[in-house]
């Protein structure tokens, strides 16, 4: 087959490659994006947005059964998961039409199909139709990660299940185990604890939510173990015993290790880069870990090698490798864009209640030697929060004594993944204490507790 020639490769069609592919054709390079499963990749089809109408289903069940504290009678309160699945597939379904749509609007050559790269410059796809030979100058690797599988705790889809698997259920789990506390476990053990099973969750950890600000992890849990959840810290499952139509788990706490049977178990203990078969070792690109080194711009040190994404490290977040897609697009095209400031990318987590975060946890910030002044403010002191009848919650904002630069800010409560946004703005624009103080907010809205919460940093807060 003849080989086409392209400016900007992009092995990988996620949130980082397709954003990639998309602004370099916008600044007016030859682009192609290969991608060997769903236009979307994880996020779009097996993770960020599914998990989210999944998510909108169980939190609509809830207030159903609330219905009576707001005035309303709702009977026979029920539900079809199958019907829930399916609308959460038709939004993903939606979406990965939209990217599709949108490469092919801004003329990117869309090429289904596993990528190898060959030599530097050089790209071959195993496609149905047989081997394409591409080349380009630049090569975007944007081919993301998959969820970690520990000895002995192994996926098999029925009885023991990834992300995957969760989202799109055989049946209803009566008994669940979650496996991970980080935002994926949690969202599954909200998920399908509200609908009904009986749920725990164990963390090796010393704490849920190990990345979240302390107190944030301590009052989420709080409202989990309110809600019936079972949460066990500092806790390990060495071994799972397959039966029929049952699992029994040898977990360790203390030393001691006890068994424990359940119907279902979901695996959510961290992710793997896709580095495998890419060709990326005989180039001479340095993989750690699983996951390819880069310098802050992305650039893997062999020249017109990229890498971006959850395939680069961490923070395991979209919106970081849509970010770091347009920053490698124009760097290709000439540019000089800034690099992405890790600490100034929010991490959200869509459990009952909300938990969002930006920048320094209280304790990080100590520990690089700030002295630091520490605003709260609880959703019980927040009309809104009271009319919502959602009064549990808290602000809270980490500042640099000195300067007043804002160096974090940590919720935990209804919607906090929508008002985040506020605090990362203030971060990326070097706001002080003094502009926050002098922002004029909305009133009722939930934003006023972000006032609130930087005012009681300087003891000045009005309504608590």
């Amino acid at each position: 087959m003849a080989s086409q020639s392209f400016d900007m490769i992009v092995i990988g069609a996620g949130p980082g490659g397709y954003v990639a592919a998309i602004r370099g054709a916008q600044l007016g390079l030859k682009v192609a994006c290969v991608e060997r499963e769903h236009m979307g990749g994880i996020c779009l089809n097996w993770g960020c947005i599914p998990t989210k109408a999944l998510l909108r289903s169980s939190e609509i069940f809830h207030y159903m059964h609330r219905a009576k504290e707001y005035g309303l009678s709702a009977e026979k309160i029920g539900f079809d998961l199958d019907a829930v699945v399916k609308r959460s597939r038709g939004v993903a379904k939606q979406l990965n039409s939209g990217v599709t749509h949108l490469l092919k609007k801004n003329k990117v050559t869309s090429i289904m199909g596993d990528a190898t790269i060959t030599a530097k410059g050089k790209v071959s796809v195993k496609t149905e139709k047989g081997t394409e030979e591409l080349t380009a100058k630049n090569i975007v690797v944007a081919t993301g990660a998959r969820a970690r599988e520990l000895p002995g705790l192994e996926a098999d889809g029925d009885l023991v299940w990834t992300y995957k698997a969760a989202l799109q259920p055989k049946r209803m789990p009566k008994k669940l185990l979650v496996i991970g506390s980080g935002a994926i476990g949690i969202e599954f053990a909200s998920f399908y604890h509200t609908l009904g099973a009986d749920t725990t969750v164990v963390e090796v950890m010393d704490r849920i939510l190990p990345v979240e600000d302390e107190e944030i992890s301590k009052f989420a849990k709080k409202q989990f173990e309110k809600q019936g959840l079972k949460i066990r810290e500092k806790t390990m499952v060495k071994k799972l015993d397959r039966g029929q139509g049952k699992v029994t788990a040898h977990i360790e706490q203390n030393g001691k290790t006890t068994t424990e049977e359940f119907d279902t178990v979901i695996s959510a203990v961290g992710i793997v880069g896709n580095v495998e078969g890419l060709g990326l070792e005989e180039l001479g690109v340095k993989v750690e870990r699983t996951h390819v080194v880069t310098d802050k711009h992305c650039r893997t040190g062999i020249e017109g090698v990229y890498a971006i994404g959850d395939v680069a490290g961490a923070p395991w977040l979209a919106h970081k490798a849509s970010h770091e897609g347009v920053m490698v697009a124009e760097l290709i095209a000439g540019g000089h864009p800034h690099a992405v400031d890790p600490d100034s990318i929010a991490g959200c987590t869509y459990c009952h209640p909300q938990v969002a975060s930006v920048g320094l946890t209280e304790a990080q910030a100590k520990e690089a030697g700030y002295k630091i002044k520490v605003g709260r403010f609880p959703f019980i002191g927040n009309g809104k929060a009271i009319a919502l009848g959602e009064p549990e919650g808290m602000v809270k904002t980490v500042f640099d004594e000195k300067t007043g630069a804002l160096l974090g800010a940590h919720m935990v409560g209804a919607e906090v993944t929508e008002l985040i946004q506020g605090y990362v703005v203030g971060r990326q624009l070097e706001t002080t204490e003094e502009d926050l103080m002098n922002t004029v907010f909305p009133h009722p809205t939930l934003s006023e507790m972000m006032h609130e919460s930087v005012l009681d940093a300087w003891g000045r807060a009005i309504h608590y």
